[in-house]
């Protein structure tokens, strides 16, 4: 039975590790109908980007068009946006047909290898007109230094906590600083929504089968939101969905650079664990 459809609107993955290849994968493993705004598309395979070349926004337009008409999404993701027209086009749509769904935006500036999903002139943009419409804003530690107006490749001087305040201020409902980027045996998330700060902990997976872990987090929460649960529990559910997935990709191999992740690891009779822990 098709329900709780979702939309992502991001870029598209080639390689299939990430993008909206990853998020239909995500969105259907959480038993969501998964929609896509395709806005730019990254040439590239598990060592890295060879190019990047944008959709004419007014495909984009037309895209966004033909979904609200007929199939209006009950949750929406937000990744690759690549440069300033695209932002623009996107805030001017969202502002009129979108303020009543709930939001989650996956800065995405680089990719695992390195290589620039969002052109340095539009990162202002996406900050002043696509943070402030997000209920969720989900960067890892570069991406949260490089919206703080910290250089990304320097040692920050603020902690995790202070930094999630920083980006909150910057008009977004609620933020995730993801940790994955930080030295630690574990990896842990700090979520902050009104006032409220929680961690989410999980062993970090020794793995370079990393590929596309940012979309796949903020996909999963997505698709939590678009079934009624909270964000936090939304953050809790995706969390374990992602690790489950590292843990099954840390055995597997694809591609010669960093492969993805397994978003169907609960397909494997060997994995035990269920995708909702409610309790």
């Amino acid at each position: 039975m098709i329900q709780n459809p979702v939309l992502s609107i991001a870029g598209f993955d080639n390689s299939g590790g990430a993008g909206i290849q990853a998020d239909l994968k995500v969105f259907s493993s959480f038993g969501c109908y998964g929609m896509t705004v395709l806005t730019a598309i990254a040439v590239q395979n598990t060592m890295g980007v060879k190019s990047c070349h944008m959709i004419p926004c007014s495909v984009i337009k037309e895209q966004l068009d033909s979904i609200f008409e007929d199939i209006p999404p009950q949750a929406i993701k937000i990744g690759m946006l690549f440069n300033e027209e695209i932002i623009d086009t996107i805030y001017e749509f969202l502002i009129k047909n979108a303020l009543d769904i709930p939001i989650i935006l996956d800065p995405v500036m680089l990719a695992k290898s390195g290589d620039p999903l969002l052109l340095p002139e539009a990162r202002q943009s996406l900050i002043k007109k696509i943070v402030p419409l997000a209920t969720m804003i989900t960067p890892n530690i570069p991406e949260a230094l490089e919206l703080i107006g910290l250089p990304p490749e320097e040692e920050s001087p603020f902690s995790q906590e202070e930094i999630a305040h920083k980006i909150l201020q910057l008009g977004c409902k609620s933020v995730l600083i993801k940790g994955g980027h930080y030295n630690t045996k574990d990896a842990t998330d700090l979520f902050l929504q009104d006032g409220k700060m929680e961690s989410f902990s999980a062993k970090r997976i020794d793995t370079k089968n990393t590929h596309g872990t940012g979309c796949t987090l903020s996909a999963a929460i997505t698709s939590s939101i678009a079934q009624g649960y909270s964000l936090s529990d939304s953050v809790k559910y995706a969390k374990k969905y992602l690790t489950n997935a590292l843990l099954s990709a840390s055995k597997q191999s694809v591609g010669h650079g960093a492969g993805p992740t397994d978003h169907l690891w609960f397909l494997d009779s060997s994995c035990s664990g269920k995708l909702y822990d409610q309790k």
